[in-house]
Order: structure tokens, then C-alpha cells, then sequence
């Protein structure tokens, strides 16, 4: 026998499957999302100069693979200001109507004519959600902007960390 086995307490309660349930079915009803869109490119969008360029190269991006565009818009989450003792901070979504905005920004857009397109709104963290979706929807690439300023090099650029964890291609367009 190679290694150690370690056996498990008996206190430990394990968590029993039912044998019925098909994990991929369950995964799927969890995450719904339209099969024409699968296999396509997600791109991170908030309306700045950096993420227009993005979706400009997420557009041909598309074009040239002939497949759907998966447009992101992470709103906003912000902490309470309530600590209780020593729990973590609660978030709380902040109603974000940049988001219809944008949508119907989009939706007049003539350069989208040549793609289909679908616009997902998440809230959190915009690294987390980004994969997220490029996970649900099995993308081919994500594709951001970068970030410029001071932020950005203070705390770390969101295509610098999404670089770095992401299970699948990300493009950073400067």
C-alpha cells in the first residue's frame, strides 16, 4: 500500500446522493442558459472607452468563429455597514439601472447587427461572475478590457486577476 490512508471519523456525516438525480440535470436546472449561445465569446461590459473596445473585438471575435456573444454586466455590490461582533459583512445588492441602460444602448447599436448577442446581468465580484458565466455557457474565450488609473494598480486590474484564475482564454484589450 503506497501513502497513507487517513480514516474517516465517525462523527462525520456524509452527504448521500440520491441515486435518481442526474448530477448534469441538476447542474443545468441550476444554471439555465440558452443553447445557441454555447461555445460562445463572453465579453466583460460596463460602457466605458476600455470595455467598448473590448465588445468591438468581442464582436469580430464572434464573427469569425460564427458564434454567439455572451455581453456581461457585473452591478454593483456593496457592504452594509452593520458589523454584528465578529461575523463577516453582509452585501447587499444595490438596485443597478445601469444595466437596463445599457441594454438599451445595445439593442439600437447598428455594429451588432452581425452577431446575435445576449446580455447577462450579475451581481459581485466582476473576476468571479465573468467565469462564472464563461462556465456556464462552456465560452471559448472572455474577452475585457484593461483598466487604467489608479485602482487599478493599487488593487490589481480585473483582467490581471481573471488572467491569473480563469479555466479558459481571456483576452485583454489595452
Amino acid at each position: 500500500m503506497a501513502g497513507h490512508e487517513f480514516p474517516e471519523p465517525t462523527d462525520r456525516k456524509r452527504q448521500v446522493t440520491d441515486p435518481t438525480v442526474d448530477p448534469l440535470a441538476a447542474e443545468e436546472a441550476r444554471h439555465p442558459c440558452d443553447p445557441a449561445f454555447r461555445h460562445g465569446v463572453v465579453v466583460g461590459f460596463d460602457g466605458s472607452t476600455s470595455s467598448e473596445r473590448a465588445l468591438s473585438y468581442a464582436i469580430g471575435m464572434a464573427n469569425r468563429t460564427g458564434s454567439g456573444l455572451i455581453i456581461v454586466h457585473v452591478a454593483n455590490r456593496l457592504p452594509t455597514t452593520v458589523w454584528a461582533g465578529c461575523e463577516p459583512p453582509v452585501f447587499v445588492d444595490v438596485p443597478d439601472h445601469r444595466t437596463e441602460v445599457l441594454g438599451l444602448e445595445l439593442a439600437c447599436a447598428d455594429y451588432l447587427g452581425s452577431v446575435s448577442w445576449i446580455l447577462v446581468e450579475r451581481g459581485g465580484d466582476i473576476c468571479h461572475e465573468l467565469e462564472e458565466v464563461g462556465r456556464e455557457y462552456e465560452a471559448d474565450a472572455i474577452v475585457v478590457g484593461s483598466t487604467h488609473g489608479l485602482v487599478g494598480r493599487m488593487f490589481g486590474s480585473v483582467a490581471g486577476r481573471l488572467a491569473k484564475r480563469a479555466q479558459r482564454p481571456v483576452v485583454v484589450i489595452p
